[in-house]
Order: C-alpha cells, then sequence, then structure tokens
C-alpha cells in the first residue's frame, strides 16, 4: 500500500487518465478526492467507495481558482489534510493557429494552463502544513513536438513544463516535489476525438499507431501507475521534470 494514510486531490477525474488515476490511488491506500466539472464524477467516487476505498467527488469548475479552492478544502475537510495533487484535467480543441479563434484559445488558456496553475497554488499551503508531498502535472508529448492542428494545446502544455521547473526550484527546499507525465496517444475520449477530426479515422489510426515502436497506444493504467510512482516515496528524489510515456515514439526519427 504505497499510499497508505495520504490523501490526494485529482482533477478531471471523470475522464480517462483521471478516472484510471484515483483507481489506482485508491488501490494503493490514498484517500482520494475525485474532481471534474462532470457530474459522473459522482459515480466515479461511489464505485471507489463500494470497492472498499476513501473517496469523495466534488463537482467543480477547476479552471477558475474557486474550482480549486474548494477541490482543497474538501481533502482538508473530509481527511485532514493533502499530500498529492494532481493536475491532469485539460480540454482539446482542433484547429491550426489561424482557425483557432480567440474565444478558444481562452478556453484552452483557462483549462490547461491557467487553471493547473491555480490548482498548484491552492494545495501548497496544504502540502506544507504536512510537511511536504507531490504536486503532479498532466502535460503531454505536444509539449515538447508539434502537431499542426493542436497549436493551442500544445502551447498551453509546453507551458506546464516551464511551470512544472520554477515551481520545483521555489518549492524543493519545502520538501514539495513538482513533476510533470508526458504522455504520448492515450486510448481516451479525446484521442477519439483527433481522430474524429480526420478525413479517414480508421485510417489516419492505422498509420499513427505504426509509427510506435510498441505498435499500441497507451492505456490510462498505464498513465496511472506513472502517477502512482510520482505520488509515492519510490519518487522521493525526482522533482522538476518531465516523465515521457510515450511508447518509445520520440526514440525514433522518422
Amino acid at each position: 500500500m504505497r499510499l497508505s494514510g495520504r490523501v490526494a486531490v485529482v482533477t478531471g477525474a471523470a475522464g480517462g487518465i483521471g478516472s484510471a488515476v484515483v483507481a489506482r490511488f485508491a488501490e494503493e491506500g490514498a484517500a482520494v478526492v475525485c474532481v471534474d466539472l462532470h457530474e459522473r464524477v459522482d459515480d466515479i467516487a461511489a464505485g471507489i467507495s463500494e470497492a472498499g476505498g476513501s473517496a469523495v467527488a466534488v463537482v467543480a469548475d477547476v479552471s477558475t481558482d474557486e474550482g480549486n479552492k474548494n477541490a482543497v478544502t474538501t481533502a482538508v475537510d473530509a481527511f485532514g489534510g493533502l499530500d498529492v495533487f494532481h493536475a491532469n484535467a485539460a480540454v482539446q480543441i482542433m484547429g491550426r493557429l489561424d482557425e483557432t479563434a480567440p474565444a478558444e484559445w481562452e478556453r484552452l488558456y483557462r483549462a490547461n494552463l491557467y487553471g493547473v496553475a491555480a490548482g498548484l497554488r491552492a494545495a501548497l499551503p496544504a502540502l506544507r502544513e504536512r510537511g511536504g508531498g507531490s504536486l503532479i502535472v498532466t502535460a503531454s508529448l505536444l509539449g515538447i513536438v508539434g502537431d499542426p492542428d493542436l497549436p493551442a494545446y500544445g502551447a498551453m502544455k509546453g507551458g506546464l513544463r516551464a511551470l512544472v521547473r520554477s515551481l520545483a526550484t521555489a518549492h524543493g527546499p519545502e520538501n514539495i516535489r513538482v513533476n510533470a507525465i508526458c504522455p504520448g496517444d492515450v486510448e481516451t475520449p479525446i484521442l477519439a476525438e483527433f481522430f474524429a477530426f480526420q478525413d479517414d479515422p480508421a485510417a489516419a489510426r492505422r498509420e499513427i499507431v505504426e509509427r510506435y515502436p510498441l505498435r499500441r497506444f497507451a492505456s490510462p493504467h498505464d498513465v496511472a501507475n506513472l502517477a502512482l510512482f510520482l505520488a509515492s516515496d519510490e519518487s522521493s528524489y525526482i522533482t522538476g521534470t518531465d516523465l515521457v510515456i510515450d511508447g518509445g515514439l520520440l526514440a525514433r526519427i522518422y
């Protein structure tokens, strides 16, 4: 039970990666606060409780300061503190730069960059009270490399990588570690949206999966295992870095 006695907040907990993360954290003994804008997060938390874990749901908009403060306050009130904050929530809007309306850019910024920073800011005082902890950010491979149809999304994810480094240097002396997970393609609704945007979704899927040395996309469980590592003491000397989980995609040149 690598997270026994720990309390974790996970945003985007009703999504593909988020729901896998809260389940994995609970399996390893953490009390989890499942946060999402969608009310189906209630079912996620209920399923964990029915399986013998400890979980509560918070329906909140974590693109706002208030939504993130609510999540942290719930963790402290329900479970007595906070040890792990995983800022995982994100939205994706397809379109090249000249096709991305200002309102869409603003939405991506609020959800994928500002909201993450607001969540980490809200979590810091609670982590200090526990003598340290782990802040985890779901960034993306698209914060490292480019996609012509996702420039705004990639810009926000790249910003998260810079944010992680700044916070790691600022809060390392407080025993607060800050790291980014950079997944490649993961079998989630967001990936399905990407392929639906293509002229021939089935052909695009076949073409792209063949570029991966492991010849498959990641499962949400794959990413959840990495989040578990970053939440646990097994990663106690890792901070301020990106952990790429991409099935070897970046290892090849063509």
